[in-house]
């Protein structure tokens, strides 16, 4: 007994010192960080080890057809859409599975359902109705066996769907409520010239299915956007005489839709790097700048190889576009649509002029835009994406202007063109062209808007390695990699956005260098333009096309939110004398590791600067260089330009007084 109550006496004791001295333990493990088994799973036939497809990659295939009415008095989409989807996958497939995203507006939805009671102060209660769905299979059409839940159709076919080929057509009469100003991705606001309608989500499509998941089957949730198959679009809306059209992909009926003086100035605009007025101001009311003057107007629009489409509409419409230079040679069209209230020079006036300039540097830097027409849209959606458009704030102006536009084209590149699962990894769209966009405020316009500190990048505009510190001492915070719908709305941005941009910008300037990151970025891009990369495949692409084992950045940064503290230890001196050079002794003092600049000042003033790599912390958490100093250390200073996420600046100087 006696012996039993020394021991718990002793135990207790060594609890009270250890919490007593939390400073003196050292968290770092190396193991830990360059963990051998991270990221070393052998790569697959489907998806290689060096982070490319496989020589065995497929992806299906969804090809629409579709014919909409937009009903201006009940505000309302009428739609009738046929698919032909091809199952391209080994796998004969019993079912198929839809998305009717319109549904996350019920008010019963699992959306509505699992936010905050009153989240929808407007009271509206939307979704998709469906008509009626039929089927063809196997050169047999009948009315399909379906189940709906919340946002997912499932149809339970009559007979496999054959693997390596076999094509199912389903064709659905639907229509539904279009949400007012401020709900959902798509909505309508008035304007003193008309109704402004941003159209989106707007018919049933097909889910993804792939060699991951299988059927990729979240809900809809709002926070986790949208994962989507390839495929050619042939779109066409019915609208009223007066409203203007645009849409994803080509206008194929401008014969039908547009005077012969718009037409003739939209071929202007493809020559011109000036912005060109297709309907000015002065338009806007005038009968004439319609070639009919009663009834109705079907706009017809084409696009291919893309994963959505979309598309905005209005009598409200000032419309103007140029030319847009591409590396190849090749040309594009930028073009703006947007209200009278929204004109002018410090606001939409510059919109064409912005976009324009964004995906020529897009372009230049990383892939060329492949799609006819990039289209910005003033109304009632504050910042979407889509295929070709995009939709932003018609009280955008100046910076926010640049801003908004510069970033939500930006997504044509991620996740457009690159099509990553926006419902699981909203971190692979939305930080990617956060960082990108670093990028293009330098360029645009001799850096008129640089640095990019507006809130979309460092929030508080000041220095965002210091400013992130923030997220990751938050005692809440998520690494990132973390399901975008599990994600708490506060750090929605902090994560997906600013984390994950600011852990590119370091890869590329302390880690890869500028010259090696962007080879290795740009053949990211290459292997995965209009396929379904993981967050794996993006991982291992990275590690191979530069060259380099980042796996332990991977999971510091990535997969677990590891906090930095770099310390200058100890300063001595060679057999004790000054002039035959230092000893300084650095120390990693908690998981994360980096690169390190070490900037050492002598009393005789001289001031050197030494470039460690990260591998000094493979074997400990403690590294001693020797630096060949000539007199007495005055200084010692860990990070001096502090671009690292340091959570402690207080132990990253030592100076000749600390001794």
């Amino acid at each position: 007994m006696k012996n039993i109550f020394f021991y718990l006496i002793v135990f207790a004791l060594l609890i009270i010192t250890a919490d007593a001295l939390p400073q003196s333990i050292n968290k770092y493990n190396p193991h830990e960080t360059f963990d051998p088994n991270f990221n070393n799973n052998p790569g697959t036939f489907y998806r290689s080890g060096n982070g490319a497809p496989g020589p065995g990659y497929w992806q299906n295939r969804a090809d629409y057809n579709i014919n909409a009415k937009l009903d201006e008095v009940s505000n309302s989409i009428e739609g009738k859409v046929q698919i032909i989807y091809t199952n391209n996958s080994p796998d004969n497939l019993n079912y198929v599975w839809l998305q009717l995203d319109q549904n996350q507006l019920s008010d019963s939805s699992i959306d509505a359902l699992s936010y905050p009671p009153n989240y929808n102060g407007k009271n509206f209660n939307g979704g998709d109705n469906i008509k009626s769905v039929m089927i063809e299979l196997n050169g047999k059409t009948q009315n399909a066996n379906y189940i709906i839940n919340d946002t997912r159709m499932q149809i339970r076919l009559p007979q496999i769907l054959k693997a390596k080929g076999g094509q199912l057509k389903i064709n659905i009469d639907y229509s539904f409520k279009i949400p007012p100003q401020g709900l959902g991705r798509c909505g309508y606001m008035q304007t003193k010239n008309g109704t402004i309608y941003d159209i989106a989500q707007w018919y049933p499509r097909m889910e993804v299915y792939d060699d991951i998941k299988g059927w990729n089957s979240l809900p809809f949730l709002g926070a986790g956007e949208f994962f989507l198959d390839y495929g050619n679009f042939d779109y066409k809306i019915n609208v009223p005489w007066n409203m203007i059209v645009v849409g994803s992909g080509e206008l194929v009926n401008p014969n039908e839709v547009l005077t012969k003086e718009e037409i003739s100035r939209l071929k202007k605009a493809q020559q011109s790097d000036k912005t060109i007025f297709i309907r000015n101001i002065n338009e806007i009311n005038e009968a004439s700048s319609r070639p009919v003057h009663s009834g109705r107007l079907t706009w017809h629009f084409k696009m291919k190889n893309s994963r959505d489409v979309s598309f905005a509409a209005s009598a409200a419409f000032i419309w103007d576009a140029a030319k847009i230079n591409l590396p190849s040679g090749k040309k594009s069209l930028a073009m703006s649509v947007y209200p009278v209230e929204s004109a002018g020079d410090s606001a939409w006036g510059r919109s064409t002029e912005y976009l324009k300039r964004s995906v020529e540097i897009f372009s230049d830097h990383w892939f060329e835009y492949p799609y006819p027409n990039a289209v910005n849209v003033g109304g009632p959606v504050g910042g979407m994406e889509y295929p070709g458009i995009v939709f932003c704030s018609w009280r955008a102006k100046r910076k926010g202007m640049w801003m908004v536009t510069n970033h939500e084209i930006g997504h044509n590149w991620f996740p457009m063109i690159v099509g990553s699962n926006e419902r699981e990894d909203a971190w692979m769209d939305e930080g990617f062209n956060t960082f990108i966009d670093l990028l293009s405020y330098k360029e645009f316009n001799n850096g008129e808007y640089y640095p990019k500190r507006d809130g979309e990048y460092a929030p508080k505009g000041g220095n965002p390695a210091r400013e992130i510190v923030d997220v990751i001492l938050d005692p809440n915070s998520l690494p990132i990699i973390t399901y975008a719908d599990n994600i708490p709305g506060r750090l929605v941005h902090p994560l997906e956005y600013f984390k994950t941009a600011f852990g590119l910008e370091m890869l590329r300037e302390n880690i890869l260098g500028a010259q090696r990151f962007d080879y290795a970025f740009r053949t990211y891009i290459n292997r995965w333009a209009y396929k379904h990369p993981s967050p794996t495949d993006f991982f291992r692409s990275m590690n191979d096309a530069s060259g380099e084992d980042l796996n332990w950045f991977w999971k510091e940064w990535f997969y677990k939110n590891w906090k930095l503290d770099l310390a200058v230890k100890d300063v001595k001196y060679v057999n004790g004398d000054p002039s035959k050079g230092s000893l300084i002794t650095i120390e990693n003092k908690n998981k994360m590791v980096m690169p390190v600049v070490v900037e050492v000042k002598e009393m005789n003033g001289k001031t050197g600067r030494v470039n460690l790599p990260v591998e000094v912390w493979q074997r400990s958490g403690e590294w001693t260089f020797e630096y060949n100093s000539k007199t007495a250390i005055d200084s010692v200073i860990i990070d001096p330009d502090q671009t690292l996420p340091d959570i402690d600046l207080s132990n990253n100087t030592w100076t000749s007084n600390s001794k």
